[in-house]
């Protein structure tokens, strides 16, 4: 029914037009007092919960930051079936992101680019909307991520994440430090290791105890993933997101015109599965195994979600494919997951 709908009528509005169509429903769920029935629908059948952070996961799939940015959906996606909902990128100044259109669709590889460039409200507005979700009885756990607002220069960047820190770091499940998005000037330079060593020390002690993670991009080499985990792991982070969006348009099967057309931006969905499942596998031969490594990047299925917990991620995010797939993406995961997971044990 979904496959249809996107075919016939999705694929033929602007992209993030449909993506705001998508999310006023999503919204509307609770409100409708439909949040119940569809948690019932949606919900794993067979638990495998995981603790980690200090925290427990109904179920090891969640959705990761740049589906809900402004942390306005939360209740409405939890009850979806996800077990975790990362909002953001959140920046501590309000900006509108880059000029549209800004967000392309590649069908034939199922994939997206994007050059969104952290639109958001800022920090401030964020933290209460996000302190009146964490007070809700039935909820996913809520995670931050922040990023550099625009107006503020690369060397004063560090100011800029305290600034976020302070507004959302009380009121978060876990805080994500993002300096791999390829869509605000300089931002992905914060990853060389004399950058970055000094802004995650600075966050992590204006975050207290907020569990902190940093996520990282896909186009580092598998030396720089090497130093920046070890480098998580000697400033006693708790965790890596691992990955972003990628630069490359390597291997994909749209039109060359397409993707020219398309322009700059980070490209996320299939075509990043394997470098994904690679990034994670360096991670953890790095890393000690109470760490919690989230992968995402390429997640269509059950096996997809299944294969990277057996490649050592503790959790796994999807948001590509939510497009694609539909609103009960979530659901099909945890049931198939169920299965999956049986069959391990089994």
């Amino acid at each position: 029914m979904y496959a249809l709908l996107f075919t016939h009528v999705l694929t033929r509005i602007d992209p993030e037009r449909a993506h705001h169509l998508a999310f006023t429903v999503i919204r509307l769920i609770p409100r409708l007092g439909l949040g119940g029935l569809a948690r019932r629908f949606t919900a794993s059948r067979s638990s495998h919960a995981v603790r980690t952070l200090g925290l427990e996961f109904a179920t090891p799939f969640g959705l990761a930051a740049g589906f809900d940015k402004d942390a306005r959906g939360i209740q409405g996606l939890g009850v979806l079936g996800f077990g975790h909902v990362e909002v953001g990128t959140i920046t501590a100044h309000p900006q509108p992101g880059n000029e549209k259109p800004r967000l392309f669709r590649l069908i034939a590889d199922r994939a997206v680019v994007n050059r969104m460039g952290f639109n958001n409200g800022g920090a401030a507005e964020a933290s209460l909307r996000v302190a009146r979700a964490t007070g809700l009885r039935a909820r996913p756990v809520i995670g931050v991520n922040i990023g550099k607002s625009r107006i503020v220069a690369v060397e004063d960047a560090i100011g800029d994440y305290i600034s976020s820190t302070r507004a959302l770091a009380p009121v978060a499940d876990y805080l994500v430090v993002n300096v791999s998005s390829p869509n605000t000037p300089g931002l992905r330079g914060l990853q060389e290791i004399d950058k970055l060593e000094p802004l995650l020390r600075a966050v992590k002690t204006e975050a207290g105890s907020t569990p902190l993670l940093v996520k990282i991009a896909p186009d580092l080499t598998d030396d720089e993933v090497e130093r920046v985990s070890q480098l998580a792991v000697d400033l006693g982070l708790d965790g890596i997101i691992a990955t972003n969006t990628t630069l490359s348009r390597h291997g994909l099967r749209t039109a060359e015109e397409t993707v020219a057309a398309a322009g700059a931006g980070g490209l996320s969905g299939a075509p990043l599965a394997a470098r994904s499942l690679d990034v994670l596998r360096v991670i953890r031969s790095v890393v000690p195994a109470e760490l919690c490594v989230i992968s995402v990047g390429g997640i269509e299925t059950a096996h997809d979600v299944a294969e990277r917990l057996r490649a050592g991620a503790t959790l796994v995010q999807g948001y590509t494919a939510f497009l694609y797939r539909g609103p009960l993406w979530a659901r099909q995961i945890n049931r198939g997951l169920d299965r999956l997971l049986a069959a391990d044990r089994d």
